[in-house]
């Protein structure tokens, strides 16, 4: 009878080592992949992203926003000249030159509606140079590779069946919420380049504004808030070097449920971290 129950205890332990193994190889597969994902994603220029998304937003953008854009700029122009010239004490100092500054600087603001995207590109290509040259620094893999399994696996075979128990359920858990956590970088990484194509769509607006210095406000602040989401990517590298550095120090050969935790609570800390990394950005850039 003892050999029986013997038997069948080995066989539940066999199964519960067999279903941890099987928790904690797939446990941060699907979080790993969007980890790995991330750099070349964060590094792409938003019509490198997906180029048939930017051509819609362009031609929708040079279809319908650019005649507003022209409106805006006609009233800024017009509402400069009156300026310049009523600046001249009403007249009584009238100088025929300000006409040539009005012209000069009405140019200015059309050829930078009609340049808008050049402009608005070349943000992001610098960015994307920053983000693709701290990818080639951030080295090493979250992954947990072949020989941490097999010593796991020697320490769950030294373990009695309550213990391995209580350690398939925790595995099971962890995993579950591994995944719920990889959507969320994913929506994130993703969310980030949605914003991008929609702050590009209205460009020609705050561009339209340069052609006076109150207005001007606007356009200047529009061009921080691009160069914030396009550091944001630098940002986002900074957090995965930092997330895959803590999970290389995790010892998963001792106290298994804990280490599992442990990484558990590091991606938790790294979704944080990611949401942050979009205001951080616009504090450094002064963009609201």
């Amino acid at each position: 009878m003892d050999a029986i129950l013997q038997q069948i205890a080995d066989w539940l332990k066999g199964m519960l080592i067999d279903g941890i193994m099987n928790n904690l190889s797939g446990m941060f597969d699907s979080v790993n992949q969007q980890v790995s994902d991330v750099a070349s994603q964060v590094g792409m220029t938003p019509a490198g992203f997906s180029p048939g998304i930017f051509s819609l937003v362009r031609n929708i953008s040079e279809s319908v926003i650019i005649p507003i854009a022209g409106l805006i700029l006609t009233f800024i122009a017009c509402y400069e000249l009156i300026q310049l010239i009523i600046d001249h004490n009403n007249l009584a100092n009238f100088e025929t030159w300000i006409f040539f500054k009005w012209v000069f600087k009405t140019f200015v603001a059309v050829m930078l509606i009609t340049n808008t995207f050049n402009i608005t590109m070349a943000i992001f290509d610098v960015a994307q140079h920053v983000v693709n040259a701290s990818a080639g620094l951030i080295g090493g893999s979250t992954a947990i590779d072949a020989s941490t399994l097999d010593a796991i696996r020697d320490t769950l075979e030294e373990m009695e069946l309550g213990p391995l128990l209580g350690l398939f359920l925790s595995s099971f858990v962890v995993q579950l919420c591994s995944m719920i956590l990889s959507v969320l970088i994913f929506v994130i990484v993703y969310g980030r380049m949605i914003e991008i194509y929609l702050m590009v769509s209205l460009a020609p607006i705050p561009f339209a504004t340069f052609g006076n210095r109150e207005q001007s406000q606007i356009g200047q602040n529009y061009l921080r808030s691009l160069a914030a989401l396009g550091f944001q990517g630098f940002l986002i590298m900074i957090c995965i070097g930092i997330y895959a550095v803590l999970v290389q120090n995790i010892v998963f050969t001792e106290h298994i449920i804990a280490s599992i935790w442990g990484v558990l609570g590091y991606t938790v800390l790294l979704c944080f971290t990611l949401f942050k990394t979009g205001s951080l950005a616009k504090s450094v850039f002064s963009a609201h």
